[in-house]
């Protein structure tokens, strides 16, 4: 029997649909049975991180109406044989999918699958109420920005009140240097505010960016920061005991003279 996570954020543009397909694919890679559901009706997006846009037949929405047949609209990861998406619909009805269907979904993908990563849409509606109706466990993304901690702290609030409780936290788009010059809220700052453990720190990264738009993840580049900081989070979440990943480490004197020479 499987485990299914719902990854949700409250404020848009996070990264939460970056760390779903990241997550998910590093999970795979670990030889996991994973099944990725995108439920951001309307705006669905995880397939172009993925690089699977090209091969949507069926939704979620024709799954939960019957008009095929869950397998039918799975789509086969290229590079994985465990990994799957259920891409969401491009209609404009956001209550497509009722809170039912959606327990319906993940119990019946939790009999084939290892892992049932869900990616929640962006705000505390119907859209998010759905999401999280089949989830067991919740993982909480924000960046160091206050209006993006303020959003995580409500979802962390309605999680709670859900029956999801302590959700785990993954703070994206670290920047030490602004971190250092005050200009940027720290690690502690956040964790001492939202009160939650946390699941692990993405560094701001330009590999990131390009990954995503070849539709690759990141979490497969061996040579990237933000890489090994996805592998990190996955092998948490097998329940691996994996230090947080030291953002100082690579900005020194001598750290410098190893890239120029070619050796860092």
């Amino acid at each position: 029997m499987g485990e299914v996570i719902v990854v949700t954020s409250g404020k848009g543009g996070v990264g939460k649909t970056t760390s779903t397909a990241n997550i998910g694919t590093g999970l795979a890679a670990m030889g996991y049975k994973v099944a990725l559901i995108d439920t951001d009706i309307g705006l669905r997006n995880l397939d172009v991180v993925l690089g699977l846009e090209n091969r949507i037949v069926f939704d979620i929405v024709d799954v939960v109406n019957e008009n095929c047949r869950l397998r039918q609209a799975l789509i086969k990861d290229k590079r994985f044989e465990g990994l799957h998406l259920l891409p969401a619909a491009q209609t404009k009805d956001k209550t497509a999918v009722s809170p039912d269907q959606m327990r319906n979904l993940c119990a019946e993908l939790k009999n084939d699958f290892d892992y049932v990563i869900i990616d929640c849409p962006a705000g505390i509606e119907q859209g998010f109420r759905n999401a999280i109706a089949g989830a067991e466990k919740a993982v909480v993304v924000t960046t160091p920005e206050v209006s993006a901690v303020r959003d995580a702290d409500r979802i962390i609030g309605l999680l709670e009140a859900a029956e999801l409780r302590e959700p785990k936290l993954i703070i994206n788009r670290i920047r030490q240097k602004m971190v250092k010059q005050g200009d940027m809220m720290s690690i502690d700052d956040i964790i001492d505010i939202l009160a939650v453990d946390l699941l692990g720190i993405i560094p701001e990264d330009e590999m990131i960016v390009i990954t995503t738009n070849r539709g690759e993840a990141v979490v497969l580049d061996q040579h990237s920061r933000s890489g090994q900081a996805y592998r990190n989070i996955v092998r948490r979440i097998l329940g691996e005991e994996v230090p947080i990943i030291n953002l100082d480490e690579g900005s020194g004197f001598f750290n410098k003279i190893k890239k120029i020479i070619g050796l860092g």
